[in-house]
């Protein structure tokens, strides 16, 4: 940053600590007092600031703490731009870093809470999608065994969507398609997890609603498969043939080779019963929604 915009920044301040009459001294800190105010004396109300260290050798300090792998203070020095020159581009660059630094640093939270922030206030600039991008890699690198809270892997999938929708020929687009599978797949294992627990204990309804999640949310991926016959099972168990008939049939229908779909036309026919598509059940309907019956 030139000398010109440093002095343009140091003189706006200059003038709002004097609309607050503040003694301003063009070579020494400002001091803010509320002495009128204060009953215990003056010192203990007293707000000094340090003279401004120029904003390049803030970020460049940032930049050698990443380069002696202390990302923890990287963070910090970064985040200072945002307080000592807001809304200035060494701000807006210094956020960036901040991100960068806490993703390298495995402080993932704090990566996509700086992410968040600069998404908030610099959506249409050029950083836009790497910080997307890293803020997804943040939580993608956390991710929990399924049967954990999916937080994470819902924030990750939405940074990944947010560079597909917005940002489609950037060069994390290719990268962020295959992550969002990857997200998909998780999140529907976490769902199949609960069903599971639901149905080992005869908890039909509530284990119908986990597999009916898979269905309707994780179409296309690879826990469809197990869903199906989950709820082939499920609605034998509680008497519901046409619903368990049209479970079977969609499994077959799309994944004839399938050992779920062998082990759904066993249960069946075990009950005197056979696949069969009833176009009324909601599985049918949810099939046909995105032309995989």
């Amino acid at each position: 940053m030139n000398d010109s915009h440093s002095l343009g920044l140091r003189t706006f301040r200059a003038l709002i600590l004097a609309g607050a009459a503040l003694t301003v001294s063009a070579h020494s800190a400002f001091c803010f007092s509320l002495e009128d105010l204060n009953p215990f004396g003056k010192k203990k109300y007293e707000m000094k600031l340090d003279p401004d260290v120029p904003p390049d050798r803030i970020y460049n300090e940032g930049l050698i703490k990443i380069d002696h792998h202390d990302y923890e203070v990287a963070a910090k020095q970064f985040a200072s731009l945002q307080k000592q020159y807001p809304f200035s581009e060494w701000a807006r660059k210094g956020l960036v870093m901040e991100v960068y630094a806490n993703y390298l640093n495995h402080s993932y939270v704090d990566a996509s809470t700086a992410a968040d922030r600069y998404i908030s206030i610099y959506p249409n600039t050029d950083d836009a999608p790497y910080v997307n991008y890293l803020a997804g890699q943040a939580m993608y690198g956390d991710m929990p065994d399924v049967e954990r809270d999916q937080d994470r892997v819902i924030k990750a999938l939405k940074y990944y969507q947010t560079i597909v929708d917005k940002y489609p020929k950037s060069k994390y687009a290719a990268d962020s398609r295959l992550k969002i599978d990857v997200c998909r797949d998780q999140l529907a294992g976490h769902e199949l997890e609960i069903g599971r627990y639901y149905l080992k204990r005869d908890n039909y309804p509530a284990a119908i609603n986990r597999f009916h999640e898979v269905l309707a949310k994780y179409q296309n991926t690879r826990e469809v498969e197990e869903a199906l016959e989950r709820l082939t099972e499920a609605y034998l168990a509680m008497g519901i043939t046409q619903e368990a008939e049209t479970a079977a049939a969609i499994l077959g229908a799309n994944y004839p080779n399938s050992q779920w779909y062998k082990d759904a036309y066993e249960r069946l026919k075990s009950n005197g019963l056979s696949p069969h598509e009833h176009t009324d059940s909601w599985i049918s309907k949810a099939f046909k929604k995105v032309g995989l019956s």
